[in-house]
């Protein structure tokens, strides 16, 4: 089962609420709005920083089944990801393997 909250760096994720909250170096503090795929997949990438997932695995984690036609969806996702978690740089590529979360 996975863990309701979820701390990693400067995010906080509240899997029962849907919410990303991101401190900034400043000590403020954000609400990230995430649509409910980003968040699975920001969720599942922050519960283990450091290990590399491929587009295959979090395709999996964010709609529960794999479709390679649709892996590179999840490079869209990651994308708005990168761009609402601005200026931090939390998720990093992987080149030929996939992404992964350094915070």
């Amino acid at each position: 089962p996975a863990t309701e909250m979820v701390r990693a760096g400067p995010l906080f994720l509240d899997r029962t609420r849907y919410q990303a909250v991101l401190s900034a170096p400043d000590g403020t503090e954000r609400e990230v709005s995430l649509t409910p795929t980003e968040f699975e997949i920001l969720a599942a990438l922050a519960a283990q920083p450091g290990r590399v997932f491929s587009r295959a695995q979090l395709l999996t984690v964010a709609r529960g089944i794999s479709f390679e036609s649709y892996e590179r969806a999840i490079d869209s996702h990651i994308r708005n990801l990168r761009r609402k978690l601005e200026p931090a740089e939390l998720i990093v590529t992987v080149h030929g393997v996939g992404y992964k979360f350094e915070g």
